[in-house]
């Protein structure tokens, strides 16, 4: 006797999907949590008191003197955590919601780091205006996280590396048109050699070879084994080629990046112009700029 359609395995399986479905449906239908940024208070906006007291007061010295003799505005800011949100998308609405630079130049960068995110998504970020990419580009940051920066954190001296970090920015944003198309030239080109040791594995063999020598290899091996009247997938072991080969992969794609400046992507965000209007000498409000595109680099903390 054919059970009831209610008992068949087929209509518990749809049961089972449409009740999936509800479930995803009465999810993506609620509220999702508005997203929250610290207030503008200052250039520097401690809020995960990562900072002494000395070394805010240090910084906002150089910032604010920065804003009043360039009128270009770098904010250095520490979160707790980003909320859940990718650090490159948290720092570039946070630099619209604070409307970072001036109006229709857009020349604001934010320097920023959350302690409290995952390990090796707390930053540091510099986080780029439109009007600041042609002379703090995505090169130049990610040299000046990897090498000012990143080092002072592998010992544990988070507070330093932020200065060492706001200081070369301070210092690009500073410089003649000379000197600062000189430090992008030179950041091309470390950025360049970092990036061909991580093809390359670090001693000059491409990782690439090295792969299909091995693919090589076991294929040498396959064959032989059949050759002596053995089946591919005999129980034996060598029916976990594929999985042999995918590990492999992914050892090499790890050591490319071990030692490395593993971390310094960047990603596209939305572009949007902030509201306020411009700063007095030493202020800390934003001058209505705010737009960027995504430019920038992020650390591997």
């Amino acid at each position: 006797m054919r059970p009831p359609a209610a008992a068949r395995p087929e209509w518990q399986w749809a049961r089972a999907l449409l009740a999936l479905i509800i479930a995803l449906l009465a999810t993506l239908s609620l509220p999702a949590a508005a997203q929250t940024f610290p207030k503008f208070t200052g250039l520097v906006v401690d809020e995960a008191h990562l900072l002494s007291p000395d070394s805010q007061a240090r910084l906002t010295q150089k910032l604010e003197a920065l804003q009043r003799d360039t009128k270009r505005q770098l904010v250095v800011v520490t979160v707790n955590d980003t909320q859940g949100y990718p650090l490159e998308e948290y720092a570039n609405k946070l630099l619209r919601t604070w409307a970072v630079g001036l109006r229709d130049v857009n020349n604001g960068a934010i320097l920023i780091a959350a302690p409290g995110n995952p390990a090796g998504q707390r930053g540091p970020r510099i986080e780029v205006g439109y009007g600041l990419e042609p002379i703090l580009t995505d090169a130049l940051s990610s040299v000046i996280i990897f090498k000012d920066m990143m080092p002072l954190i592998r010992e544990n001296k988070a507070p330093e590396a932020i200065e060492a970090g706001a200081d070369a920015v301070i210092a690009q944003l500073r410089a003649s048109p000379e000197e600062a198309q000189a430090r992008l030239d030179s950041a091309v080109k470390q950025y360049n050699q970092v990036h061909q040791r991580q093809r390359t594995g670090g001693e000059g063999l491409p990782l690439g070879l090295i792969f299909w020598g091995m693919v090589l290899v076991f294929v040498l091996l396959f064959f032989a084994r059949r050759g002596r009247g053995q089946r591919y997938d005999d129980g034996s072991g060598s029916g976990t080629l594929p999985i042999i080969l995918w590990s492999i992969a992914n050892e090499i794609g790890r050591e490319a990046t071990r030692g490395g400046w593993g971390g310094g992507g960047w990603s596209g965000g939305d572009s949007g112009g902030g509201g306020g209007g411009g700063w007095g000498d030493g202020g800390f409000t934003g001058g209505g700029g705010g737009s960027g595109g995504g430019g920038g680099a992020s650390g591997d903390w």
